[in-house]
């Protein structure tokens, strides 16, 4: 049974993470409160896949913390992850959702039913008994978020989740982040198109080597931006 305690502000204190000796992201901070969807940006090498997966719980911070208002320690089923290149097992598309219902401790009975759910919801109903790994590049990231839809995450990750893929596919994508938005789910994405963050944004949180520059209401940002850096993102003129 699902618990009612929302896991929901994610607040993160001065966390930092370090590799091969260098500080890769700095001591930032701040918070993702329910609801909304929250773009990171930054050019190249900035740190938006590095807080992703320190936020979601796949890295630890070198220093700092990653807090759960639940008090959960960040391995907490009710947050979930789709990568740029997402991750197809060697099994059917359906098998790819029931196979993530049964390492998250669902029923048989349940992973059926939720399994179809997802597929209807994600337009991928006809597909279900299709190797997932033949699917195209946007059929893939759509079963990549239909399987984390399934988990019924409070809070989905997403890093790049449209760069490899051709407009019409980019445009689905985007629809159906707006739609998961809508229904209460709170999203936070990295990308480095500023006109998909125009679009989908609520807030935007800019970092630059590593470190967080702004954080500010997505309206805000793109009508001006406060920092040097982030003006000159904005104009095209900051590559690292």
């Amino acid at each position: 049974m699902l618990s009612t305690t929302s896991i929901l502000p994610l607040t993160v204190e001065a966390a930092a993470f370090s590799g091969d000796g260098k500080l890769l992201v700095e001591p930032n901070s701040f918070v993702i409160p329910a609801g909304g969807l929250t773009v990171l940006l930054g050019p190249n090498g900035a740190g938006k896949s590095l807080t992703l997966r320190l936020c979601h719980g796949l890295l630890t911070p070198s220093r700092g913390a990653v807090r759960w208002a639940d008090g959960a320690d960040g391995r907490a089923k009710r947050h979930a992850m789709v990568f740029q290149k997402p991750i197809m097992l060697r099994r059917s598309v359906e098998a790819n959702i029931t196979h993530a219902l049964a390492a998250a401790g669902a029923n048989g009975a349940e992973r059926k039913v939720r399994a179809a759910q997802a597929l209807d919801r994600f337009g991928l109903a006809e597909r279900a008994g299709q190797p997932a790994r033949l699917l195209s590049g946007g059929e893939q990231q759509r079963l990549a978020i239909a399987r984390a839809w399934a988990l019924r995450p409070e809070l989905l990750f997403l890093d790049e989740p449209t760069s490899q893929l051709d407009p019409a596919a980019t445009r689905q994508i985007e629809e159906l982040l707006s739609g998961l938005v809508a229904e209460g789910i709170t999203v936070m994405m990295s990308t480095h198109d500023l006109g998909q963050a125009r679009r989908l944004a609520d807030r935007v949180l800019f970092l630059h080597r590593g470190r967080l520059v702004e954080d500010t209401p997505a309206r805000d940002f793109f009508a001006g931006p406060l920092s040097a850096e982030a003006r000159a993102f904005l104009a095209g003129e900051l590559l690292w």
